[in-house]
């Protein structure tokens, strides 16, 4: 039996993390059954989350979950894929991954009003003498790793164009297919079905919603693949 560790479904998402979706659709896609355990972060191998623990063998990050999956199990995510598909999709999971989540989770803790109502409620349980201070601390930690990554190092209006070209890209990647190679998914559409669905998340009002509820075709490839794989 697969467990698979996650925080759980926040902000009307079906985990408040990308990278956490992007695992459920993987083991979804494979038909791989799994049950979900929400206290594992503490024990993540990487610190992290998703992991997965596969009748003991315990595998963290999303994309060597995938890997895993495809070596253990057989299935071939990239079945009837191109080289040049292959790149491509490659090229989107880590514009997805290494940019379009920071603006997300900038977007998400770092403005104080989507603070408040959403990630601030990760400390509930902390005493409240010290839960001001855990929530600065989290907070601190995140712009400064924002900062080290390059992107909270722009004026808000440049990250808004940065967010709007990368969204722009993958709308027109996607055209007006189902899916990002046609009628089918494969491996590129659980990480980038994962970070459209984020990036449109209805619980917070951010430049990044804004920029994608102008693509509908974006809306529609994340309403296709939520009512799939989530209904």
């Amino acid at each position: 039996m697969i467990t698979l560790y996650t925080f759980g479904p926040y902000f009307g998402l079906p985990d408040g993390s990308p990278f956490v979706t992007k695992a459920m659709l993987l083991l979804k896609m494979a038909g791989l059954s799994y049950v979900e355990d929400r206290n594992g972060y503490a024990k993540a191998p990487k610190g992290k989350l998703p992991f997965i623990d596969d009748d003991g063998e315990k595998i963290a990050d999303s994309t060597f979950i995938r890997l895993h999956i495809e070596k253990k199990y057989g299935f071939d995510f990239d079945s009837g894929l191109t080289a040049e598909q292959k790149a491509i999709g490659w090229s989107v999971e880590k514009m997805c991954e290494d940019h379009l989540y920071w603006l997300v989770i900038a977007d998400r803790w770092l403005i104080d009003e989507n603070f408040d109502k959403g990630p601030a409620h990760f400390f509930d349980a902390v005493p409240a003498p010290i839960r001001p201070l855990v929530r600065a601390m989290i907070r601190r930690k995140i712009r400064s790793d924002a900062m080290a990554q390059g992107l909270y190092r722009h004026t808000p209006e440049q990250r808004r164009e940065l967010g709007r070209r990368g969204l722009a890209a993958i709308s027109a990647l996607l055209g007006e297919k189902p899916f990002l190679f046609g009628d089918k998914l494969h491996g590129a559409d659980a990480t980038l079905g994962a970070f459209v669905m984020g990036a449109l998340c209805p619980f917070f009002d951010s430049p990044q919603r804004d920029e994608a509820e102008r693509m509908p075709n974006l809306v529609a490839y994340a309403e296709r693949i939520k009512k799939s794989y989530f209904a």
